[in-house]
């Protein structure tokens, strides 16, 4: 395909591929950024494209990888190794909202609604949160492992289920 030629046609897919890209990025800056770094890589990967194929299939997978790309970069950005025993992947959170009034206000009702458990959920929950791993949960309880196992999705259950009103 001539270089004229490509860029009419990647002209008039720009409609296209900016609703498309505002469907994956659900942002319209996002979205305007991803139409333009898509645009340039069609650009400069010219001849890898066959002809006789869909061009704008073509098009629209080479916005898709980029957007997926993005993606996992930010992920991987987030991501920090623990370099313990275990090698915990934690991911760090963006806002917590703990710095707000709000975000401690919430913090005490988590806390209210956790102690209101008896202690058969209480404990394991309060040491899978502080970091306990479910085999030395179930080891210093003298439990089998899907006790602790379930005990703790259990008061995961309650406690979504007490503050689900709550924002």
């Amino acid at each position: 395909m001539r270089n004229l030629e490509l860029e009419n046609k990647l002209l008039s897919l720009q409609e296209n591929m900016y609703n498309f890209a505002c469907s994956l990025t659900i942002n319209r800056e996002e979205a305007k950024d991803l139409l333009q770094e898509t645009t340039l890589k069609v650009l400069t990967n010219e001849e890898k494209f066959v002809d006789n194929t869909n061009f704008k299939g073509w098009v629209l997978t080479i916005m898709k990888n980029i957007f997926i790309n993005n993606y996992r970069k930010i992920v991987r950005d987030q991501t920090i190794i623990d370099h313990t025993d275990n090698s915990y992947y934690l991911n760090i959170p963006q806002e917590s909202g703990f710095d707000t009034p709000d975000g401690a206000y919430s913090i005490n009702e988590i806390n209210k609604c956790i102690n209101a458990f008896s202690d058969e959920y209480k404990v394991p929950f309060s040491m899978h949160v502080s970091g306990f791993k479910y085999h030395e949960i179930a080891e210093k309880m003298d439990l089998p492992i899907g006790t602790v196992k379930s005990r703790i999705f259990f008061a995961r259950q309650r406690l979504q289920e007490s503050l689900k009103d709550y924002k």
